[in-house]
């Protein structure tokens, strides 16, 4: 018997005590027993409780716990979204925009990611903000992909304060400013972010909106470079030709070591 069959033939919790149910899921999931988890998903989402659904749709997405099945990730998932949850709306929005179970939409995706973005869920925002600069079929508007990404910098979305630097840098949506664009760039680096990392270290490289310290630019296209970020690339040459067979060291030494704790 499959655990989804067994999850059927479980009786939903009492209502009241949904949320210690769904946080004791949580923790279980967390913990990486996905299939413990399901058991207690299972009988919530079945009995409507729209995160429950969303968790048991994404496990069915991502194969965790269970056999990767699509179709039921879209049947959960879709509940999920139309209860109005905002990450079983960006969770079902991926979906359609990769075309896994359904036929691929990015018009439905975007429509799914503003609502949760609307909600205020931060990779929503995120990919909205994506989307409106880079998607196919969707009308591009600088000006919108700028509001999303400062939303979902506000919580802290790494890749979208390295698109707010890119938007600085090409006066996308705002004017040209090379300092802000390195200032947003260092913010999305210091997060984590490769492309950030390659283009905060081609602008000290350059020189531009920061002072010139190639040093510290091959250390930070290094980092970009070991986080698969194809923009690292262009810069290497120059970074190395500025500087001494001992100083490249040290910088390689650096990007070695564990990034620091981001300024605030």
């Amino acid at each position: 018997m499959s655990i989804f069959d067994r999850l059927l033939r479980r009786e939903p919790k009492p209502e009241a005590d949904a949320d210690a149910v769904m946080a004791e899921a949580l923790a279980v999931g967390q913990a990486g027993n996905y299939e413990a988890a399901l058991a207690l998903w299972g009988p919530l989402a079945h009995a409507g409780v729209p995160r429950a659904q969303n968790n048991v749709g994404a496990c069915f997405a991502e194969g965790l716990g269970v056999a990767q099945d699509l179709g039921l990730a879209v049947r959960w998932l879709t509940l999920a979204a139309e209860a109005g949850d905002p990450v079983g709306q960006r969770n079902l929005a991926a979906l359609y925009f990769r075309g896994d179970g359904v036929e691929q939409d990015t018009i439905r995706a975007a429509s799914l990611y503003r609502s949760a973005a609307e909600q205020g869920d931060g990779p929503a925002q995120d990919m909205l903000s994506w989307l409106l600069l880079e998607g196919e079929e969707i009308q591009p508007d600088p000006v919108e992909a700028r509001r999303w990404a400062e939303a979902a910098a506000a919580q802290g979305i790494a890749s979208s304060m390295t698109r707010i630097g890119m938007l600085h840098h090409n006066a996308l949506g705002t004017e040209r400013n090379s300092a802000e664009a390195a200032r947003w760039w260092r913010m999305g680096a210091e997060r984590g972010d490769a492309d950030g990392q390659a283009m905060l270290g081609a602008a000290l490289v350059l020189g531009s909106g920061v002072e010139r310290d190639p040093a510290a630019g091959l250390e930070w296209l290094l980092r970009a470079q070991a986080g698969a970020s194809a923009l690292c690339a262009p810069f290497f040459a120059a970074a190395r030709a500025a500087l001494s067979p001992e100083e490249a060291l040290e910088a390689e030494h650096r990007a070695s070591l564990p990034l620091p704790e981001p300024a605030p």
